[in-house]
Order: C-alpha cells, then structure tokens, then sequence
C-alpha cells in the first residue's frame, strides 16, 4: 500500500515538472489554427524570414493602426521588430472549409526600431487558407 501512494505521488509530481507544452514551432507539426499563430510569432522571434515567407501568401493584407499594408510592407515592419516574447490569450479558431479564422489577443514584448512595443495587447484576427499543400496567412487585422 505504501508503495502504491508513494508511486501515485512521484507520477503526479511529474505532471507538474514539465508545465506548458512546447510551443509548436515547425511548421509540419501545426495541426491548426492557433499552432499556426504560434509558428507565424516563433519565426518572427527566430527571425525565420524564409520559413515564414513560406506561410504567406503572396496576396496577403494586414490592416492595424497604421493603415492597410500588403504583404512587402507587412514583411518590413516584422524585420524591424527585435521580439522577446509573445503570448496569446483568449484563443479562437473557426475552421470552414479551406479556411481557419483565428482570433485572438495578443501580447509582444520586444522593441521596433528600437522602441518598446506597446505592453497592452491587441486584439488580432488572422485568416488562414489551404493552400497547394500548405496552410497560408491571406489576411491579419489588428486593432
């Protein structure tokens, strides 16, 4: 008996050693609309341009702040940014059809051109559409 409460207390601390799942990284292992977001922030951290490039489409439009950016415009203002951290709250995903709807807040930490990003979230819906064999981003609004 006190073997088995001793099993059942070191299984159970060992849920807890691990926290969070890794975030999904690679595009190949993204299942969804939400790893998409993920891998889309990650190779913006890792400043993947390439595997990101890969990930949007060459139509692609972004509406924030700023005004409407097409997918040059959109590209140059991710490579300014030095992204420490990102997180994602509040996550919701709609699949129909072809398309996932993702919306979601989000929080940046980092700088662009050197200044601090804005610390408050923002809310972010993006649009992702398959592809030939892949998942791509066709539009991003944030607000």
């Amino acid at each position: 008996m006190v073997l088995a409460v001793l099993g059942l207390l070191v299984s159970l601390a060992a849920c807890t050693l691990y926290g969070d799942r890794p975030v999904v990284n690679h595009w190949a292992d993204a299942t969804g609309g939400i790893s998409f977001e993920r891998s889309f922030w990650e190779d913006v951290k890792d400043k993947n341009w390439n595997q990101l490039s890969g990930h949007v489409a060459d139509n692609y439009l972004e509406t924030n702040a700023q005004g409407t950016m097409d997918r040059a415009a959109a590209f140059d203002r991710l490579q300014h940014m030095d992204l420490k951290s990102y997180s994602l709250a509040e996550v919701k995903t709609e699949l129909h059809g072809d398309t996932f709807v993702v919306t979601y807040q989000l929080t940046l930490e980092g700088t662009v051109d050197g200044k601090a990003l804005p610390s408050q979230p923002v809310h972010v819906m993006t649009v992702w559409q398959h592809q030939s064999r892949s998942w791509v981003a066709i539009a991003r609004s944030e607000m």
